[in-house]
């Protein structure tokens, strides 16, 4: 507690190296709270900058947090191909309304090696005719790979946008079976 006797939140974060190149982590109490793609030192600060604002507090870097431990055991896991799904807590907090439910209904109904349309998507939270607004809603995904927006394809076999860049996207739908290796 801070000196009002309010709960003050706790922001952690650390980057960690994986195939896909650096990706900062960031949690809170209440899980992982953010996943970000190619964390330089320049994305890096606006990231915490970013999330400073949003949580209402300076995030710490703290490699070694309990709050941080298994969210990097299962991500080293997951590239190392011993892992097929998350297991963790996550906090929700940065994300809100039709981009939490889509967001939801990804991380629950999508599985490791396979992939789902936009439009499939929209249908099963009940918004048959919002195919762009789901592409909206990964493009928000606080939680990248653990919600796994990379399975989001187009209808029509295209790969789709990916806020990672389509070669990372190309990379994790590789990893999970469903393209092959690129070859350079």
């Amino acid at each position: 507690m801070d000196s009002q006797g309010q709960n003050e939140q706790l922001v952690v974060w650390t980057v960690v190296g994986t195939d896909i190149g650096p990706l900062l982590l960031a949690a809170t109490q209440d899980g992982l709270v953010n996943v970000v793609f190619h964390a330089t030192d320049a994305v890096r600060d606006k990231t915490l900058d970013r999330l400073a604002t949003r949580l209402g507090t300076e995030p710490v870097e703290a490699p070694d947090s309990p709050l941080l431990a298994e969210a990097i055991r299962q991500f080293e896991a997951y590239f190392a191909g011993d892992r097929r799904d998350f297991e963790l807590s996550l906090d929700w907090s940065l994300i809100s309304g039709f981009n939490r439910q889509v967001l939801r209904e990804l991380a629950s109904g999508v599985p490791y090696g396979s992939v789902v349309g936009y439009g499939d998507l929209a249908g099963r939270v009940g918004q048959p005719r919002a195919a762009q607004a789901v592409g909206v809603a990964m493009g928000s995904n606080p939680l990248p790979v653990v919600v796994p927006c990379h399975r989001v394809v187009e209808s029509d076999g295209g790969i789709g946008g990916f806020g990672g860049g389509l070669e990372t996207k190309r990379k994790l739908l590789a990893l999970e079976g469903v393209l092959p290796e690129p070859l350079f």
